[in-house]
Formats: structure tokens, sequence, C-alpha cells
């Protein structure tokens, strides 16, 4: 396999980019949380914006902040995960059927829906006509992208992919979630996220996008070494599933410094974090994310995001420390998430 470096990053949460900086993170009382608003138009054309929802909005200005860090005016490919696509439009569209008594409607709010919106409007705005995928794999639909561009790296023509991922929220769809139990009943606030001993999460909106290369640059932050999905696995069968994928990298649990967890406050599946908690990572550096920027399908690619700052900066901002062992220069990070109990991901990166 080819080797992938992390050479441009961005992102867009309910949390600041400084919070790596200045480790000061908003503070939510309630149970679906909003990505902060952004100066979208230093990146974006006022007149398109109008038109924008609010991840497309988010994807944009995410891969047109980290294609510029990467001094890459043009990727050779253009891969989006995201596992709602743009709700708002589809949610606009239906509200217009309704409206209409299903009599005539503007299409535009429906060729806004689909899931590949975003990808779509990323690439007619960088006029990039390379490979252009959207995956949309539930809680592993960052990863399923992550999966292409290895593969895609494998071509000799390939150099530079813009990898990404993105989910918003929406007034009636994301009230499905409290139907099915998803969303708490009860309103939590965000940094007592894991003391809750209910079931169900806080839902939010993000997006975080990276250029990836082939080659090594001086702004490289990190080298993505590999990622796996699998669909269901038994909490027993956990730690030898990771140790399985740690070994077919030449790396064991012990040379693992910090490890990342899908950790979500969700007493019905948090049982799967604690399993690894409490036996093979229980000596190691153990971070959470969720209780600072909530869950949503996409949210994998922000915890990508602080592990290529960890690895570039060289340091761990207390704020996402789940308990009190200290990493002094964190040189190898895995990321492990599931949500519901299904669709488990792992992802492996190394410092350069």
């Amino acid at each position: 396999m080819s080797k992938v470096y992390i050479n441009g990053v961005s992102s867009v949460s309910p949390q600041s980019e400084e919070i790596f900086e200045n480790q000061s993170s908003k503070s939510y009382y309630q149970n679906i949380l909003p990505a902060l608003d952004q100066d979208y138009k230093s990146m974006i054309k006022p007149m398109m914006l109008r038109r924008m929802s609010k991840a497309v909005k988010m994807g944009l200005f995410c891969s047109k902040k980290a294609l510029l860090e990467a001094e890459i005016e043009k990727p050779d490919a253009i891969l989006v995960g995201t596992g709602q696509g743009c709700m708002q439009d589809t949610e606009k569209f239906m509200n217009n059927m309704l409206e209409s008594k299903e009599g005539l409607l503007s299409p535009t709010s429906f060729i806004q829906s689909t899931h590949n919106t975003v990808g779509g409007q990323i690439a007619l705005d960088l006029k990039c006509k390379g490979h252009n995928m959207t995956f949309t794999q539930n809680s592993v639909s960052f990863e399923s992208a992550l999966i292409d561009a290895m593969l895609q790296f494998q071509d000799d023509d390939i150099n530079n992919i813009l990898v990404g991922g993105v989910d918003e929220t929406s007034n009636e769809f994301t009230g499905f979630q409290k139907l099915d139990g998803q969303i708490k009943t009860e309103t939590v606030h965000n940094l007592e996220l894991f003391d809750s001993k209910t079931s169900g999460t806080i839902i939010s909106e993000s997006a975080a996008f990276f250029t990836l290369g082939s080659d090594r640059t001086t702004k490289s932050y990190a080298e993505l070494k590999d990622v796996e999905i699998f669909n269901s696995i038994a909490p027993e069968n956990l730690e030898e599933k990771i140790e399985d994928f740690l070994n077919k990298n030449n790396t064991s649990v012990l040379d693992i410094d910090a490890v990342f967890l899908g950790k979500n406050g969700d007493v019905r599946f948090d049982h799967y974090y604690k399993e690894l908690q409490e036996g093979i990572f229980s000596d190691k550096c153990q971070l959470g994310f969720k209780h600072l920027v909530g869950e949503n399908n996409a949210v994998t690619s922000y915890a990508f995001w602080l592990a290529s700052k960890i690895l570039k900066e060289k340091k761990i901002p207390e704020i996402f420390k789940l308990n009190a062992l200290h990493c002094k220069e964190p040189g190898k990070i895995l990321i492990y998430n599931q949500y519901l109990g299904k669709n488990h991901g792992l992802i492996l990166l190394h410092s350069l």
C-alpha cells in the first residue's frame, strides 16, 4: 500500500477550531447542537450561499480551507461521507409538497436534497472532473470514504484527494430520532454527557475535510496507516478484533499512545467502550469528543481532525481526556467508534 499523508485539515462543529489551542469549550444545555456559524463569505460567493443548505456550506467551506492549507488548487478526487445527506433541503421539498397539496413544485429543493449534493457542489466550485464519490454507510460513512481514498492512491496518477465527512440537522427529520430513542428525552448539559445513565445521546451537525496526499510536505500532519469497518461484533470479541487490526499494521496495543473512543452517554451501548477502557487500553491515554460536539453519522471526521492536530502539535489538550493518564509525545493514535451497537470503525494514524 502507498503511504497516505494528511496535508491539510479544516473543521466546522459546535465548537470553535481554536478549542485545540485555548481549550475553551462552548457549553450547551440542549440535546440538538448546531454547528457554529462561520465567515462563509470569505470562501464562498454570496450569491451561491443563498441557495445552500447548512451541509453544503460547511462542506464547501472546509474543503476550500483544507486545500488552501495544503496549497492544492484542484484535487484528483473528491470523496465525501455523510449518513443523512442534505436533510434541510429534503425537508423543504416535502413541506412544499404538503403545502401545495401535491401540486406543481420547483425542483430546486429536490435536486439539492440528494446525498451527493455536497460532493457535487465542491466539484463544481473547484472545476474538478476527477473521481467523485459519496458514501452513505450510516456511522461508518467517513471511514468508507477513507478506505476508497487509500485504494485510489494505488493509482500512480492520483497524488491528492479531498476527503471529508459532513452531516446536518433539521427541524422535522431530526425529531424522528427522538421517536426511536436516539436522542435523550431529558435535557442534559453537554459537558456532563458521560455522567448520564439513560438511553440516547445528543445529536449535532458538523463537517471536517482533509487534503490527503501521496507525498509528505513540510505542512503534513500525520500518516494515515489503515482503516477498517465491520457491521457487528459481540463486546467480548472486540479486543481480539482490534489486536488483529493492529497486528496487520505491524503495531501492537503496547505501541498505541492514545485512543479516541466514540463514547456518547447512551447507557445501552457505551459498554463497548467500557470494555476497552478497563481492558486493553486501561493504561493508555483515553480521549473523548462527543461531549463537546455531539453525535452524528460523520462525527468521526472530527476525531480524525483532532488526532491529526495532536500528532502534529505533539500535545493532548486536557479537555478531551477521559482519564488522568498523560502522554508526553503521542506518536500513534487509534480511533474507535460505533453507533447503536453497529457499524464499528477503526482508524490508525501515525506521527511523522
